[in-house]
């Protein structure tokens, strides 16, 4: 493929839109798994949801092509252009759409390929036929960004945890800043392309300055959840809510001026917002992904079970203790019994220094260290003491 196709087919698919949808599924992934990366997963989670993304946008420009003809920022796309035909942008779309929910159900897991899935259906069938009808479509494609993290957590866990829906309502509320700043500063072309957007159709800009306050104020409480719910530390709490503030100051700024200055700003200000919480999202986590995370304590080698000394041996000098004692206490031995106990007494104790020594030996070069050596060697000192007189 050649640089120029490469680029036609980057504008086609929305490229950049498209990667910022797989860095908040990545991010979901990271979120959700516990101990080592599956990179594998990873990879795959990330080319299924790009794909799926990729393909959305493509059918998105399909079918507003007529539109986008329309609009000083999007007549030079591709097929607005006539750089690509309909046909062949139909074709990629329907093709990436389908290779995407594959990939996550052959090599990552259902519940991934049906929320990808479920992403694709609504932005092309509910969001894009909504937006030449009301404002409140902007409220429906939301649902689109918000699943993308969730995506991530369903193949990181092969669930959807507390975690995902906390991503996700994150993710939803903070698109609602983010859009309508970028739609004020073109609400005359998306006028002219017939795309009933909220600051298209409020002239005051009253409401526009309102959604986007309230929906920030409302991030700076959903960002501290991930620390509330245990799925990140403080540091993480301390910078969403410095961020979240941040973010509120810009979108107070467009409340009250209504400009398309105070507009530019919160829409930067709405990306670095994200891309920020995302990082220290998964830099900080908290006690919940620590204890799932295992420890990383270097292997300790097998531990060689020593032998015991011979219970037969053991038993032998109870024994003849007992005997030498009760002799002791009547004064009256038997003498053939002492005499046979004083005869065997050197050698016993010689089987019984060498076994101990077999033990020790076998202790140390398993190079054993820890509780169940330590236990280990006091027993066998403990036997020394009491088998060998």
């Amino acid at each position: 493929m050649s640089e120029r196709h490469f680029a036609l087919y980057a504008e086609l698919t929305k490229a950049r839109l498209g990667l910022l949808v797989v860095a908040t599924a990545v991010a979901g992934f990271l979120e959700a798994s516990a101990g080592p990366i599956d990179w594998v997963a990873l990879s795959a989670m990330a080319l299924g949801t790009g794909l799926a993304a990729f393909g959305s946008n493509a059918l998105n420009q399909v079918a507003e092509v007529s539109r986008d003809a329309r609009m000083e920022r999007t007549k030079s796309r591709p097929l607005p252009s006539g750089r690509l035909d309909l046909r062949h942008g139909l074709l990629v779309g329907l093709l990436f759409v389908i290779t995407g929910p594959a990939v996550l159900a052959v090599l990552v897991n259902p519940l991934a390929a049906a929320l990808s899935l479920i992403a694709v259906l609504v932005y092309a069938l509910v969001y894009t036929p909504l937006k030449p009808r009301t404002p409140l479509c902007t409220l429906v494609g939301a649902l689109c960004g918000a699943i993308p993290p969730m995506i991530g957590w369903a193949a990181g866990a092969g669930r959807l945890e507390l975690g995902a829906w906390i991503l996700g309502a994150i993710l939803y509320v903070w698109q609602i800043p983010h859009f309508l700043s970028l739609a004020w500063l073109y609400r005359d072309d998306y006028a002219r392309g017939g795309f009933r957007m909220l600051p298209a159709v409020d002239e005051s800009g009253r409401l526009t300055g309102a959604a986007v306050v309230l929906c920030s104020l409302a991030l700076v409480p959903l960002g501290l959840m991930p620390t509330l719910s245990g799925m990140a530390g403080w540091a993480y709490g301390v910078a969403s809510v410095v961020l979240g503030v941040w973010l509120v100051v810009r979108s107070v700024g467009v409340q009250r001026e209504r400009d398309d200055r105070s507009a530019r700003r919160l829409f930067r200000a709405s990306l670095v917002y994200l891309s920020l919480l995302m990082l220290v999202l998964v830099a900080d986590p908290g006690p919940d992904r620590a204890r799932q995370a295992p420890a990383s304590v270097p292997p300790r080698p097998a531990l060689v079970t020593p032998p015991a000394l011979p219970g037969d041996l053991r038993a032998r000098f109870h024994q003849d203790e007992g005997f030498l004692a009760a002799g002791q206490r009547s004064g009256s031995p038997d003498p053939e019994r002492a005499e046979s106990l004083r005869s065997d007494a050197p050698s016993c104790r010689r089987d019984a220094r060498r076994a101990v020594r077999s033990a020790e030996t076998s202790l140390h070069a398993a190079g054993c260290c820890g509780p169940q050596s330590a236990s280990t060697s006091a027993t066998v000192t403990s036997e020394r003491t009491s088998a060998v007189p």
